[in-house]
């Protein structure tokens, strides 16, 4: 029924003097995150790639919104996720601006992509999708903990499931068997891991965290898929898209819910979907490879030992 009649995001909690941050919030379902938010009455931090794209989101937005009252403010901040130099930038940024931050939104992503490294030298799913976000969070996260309650959403998707649902640790750029599909999948995996080891280590500070599978979207996502799969490959995914699955604003709900909803304020590191828990595939609940999964990552991003992320900036 998700896709038939799906369901939607029951909150009208306000957001008046509250400070959110999405990542790729200037088109799909990361631009309808964003003017929910703005809506609302937030503060809404956009983390995206180009200046030039979110100005006309921002632009879009307000020209939606122009007949409500009590919009917040959106505000652009360059964050290019599989660059950690500016991950680090961006997040530094919003620490300089941002006395609060009451609820991070990670959605922002690829898909599909050919074989290609990151300036750091990582397969680029899991640089972006994974680890980009990674190091944003733990940069944020005192100032996140100095907002409790405040929330974390990570944005994953049903791909978790494709391929062999293994990290590869022991080949973190899939140099032996790359596939676009499951160096997609393995980065959504590490979505929802993420999300249960954070959980884990946030218990009893009022931070709580959430993976949220949006469904199946109509957007950009497609772009890498005529390179990756045939020509003509991602016009004819989104003439699918725009016909039988969910629309950005419909896609959007699951992740409204885990931001706004009282139902789900004392829950922390599940997987969400249809604006309901769910039982991810048992791969993405393995504790000991969530572990692992925060230590490799920790590494790779040279995450200074003396920096401790569960401490708040007071």
């Amino acid at each position: 029924m998700e896709y038939i009649l799906p369901n939607r995001c029951q909150s009208n909690a306000r957001l008046d003097g509250k400070t959110v941050v999405v990542t790729g919030s200037n088109t799909g379902i990361g631009k309808e995150t964003a003017m929910e938010f703005y809506k609302r009455g937030a503060r809404v931090i956009m983390a995206c790639r180009s200046a030039s794209r979110t100005q006309n989101a921002i632009d879009s937005i307000k020209k939606k919104t122009e007949e409500e009252k009590d919009v917040g403010e959106l505000v652009f901040k360059h964050l290019e996720l599989s660059f950690l130099a500016s991950v680090r930038k961006c997040a530094k940024e919003i620490l300089h601006t941002e006395k609060t931050i009451d609820i991070l939104v990670n959605n922002a992503g690829i898909m599909m992509c050919p074989k290609t490294l990151s300036e750091n030298g990582i397969e680029l799913h899991l640089a972006t999708n994974h680890l980009g976000h990674f190091l944003f969070t733990l940069l944020l996260l005192p100032r996140i903990l100095k907002s409790t309650p405040a929330r974390i959403i990570n944005v994953t998707s049903l791909a978790h499931t494709w391929g062999d649902k293994k990290m590869h640790f022991d080949d973190i750029n899939l140099d032996k068997n790359y596939t676009p599909s499951g160096a997609y999948g393995r980065s959504k995996l590490a979505n929802i891991l993420f999300t249960v080891e954070l959980a884990k280590r946030l218990k009893g500070t009022g931070v709580t965290v959430y993976a949220v599978n949006p469904g199946v979207v109509h957007s950009d996502l497609s772009r890498y898929v005529d390179q990756t799969i045939f020509p003509g490959a991602s016009w004819l995914y989104n003439i699918f898209t725009k016909v039988v699955v969910k629309t950005p604003q419909q896609g959007v709900q699951t992740t409204l819910y885990c931001a706004l909803d009282h139902n789900c304020a004392h829950e922390s590191g599940l997987y969400y979907s249809d604006c309901k828990i769910m039982e991810p595939d048992p791969a993405a609940k393995d504790e000991q490879v969530s572990q692992e999964l925060w230590d490799t990552s920790c590494k790779i991003i040279r995450l200074d030992p003396e920096y401790n992320p569960f401490k708040a900036d007071l």
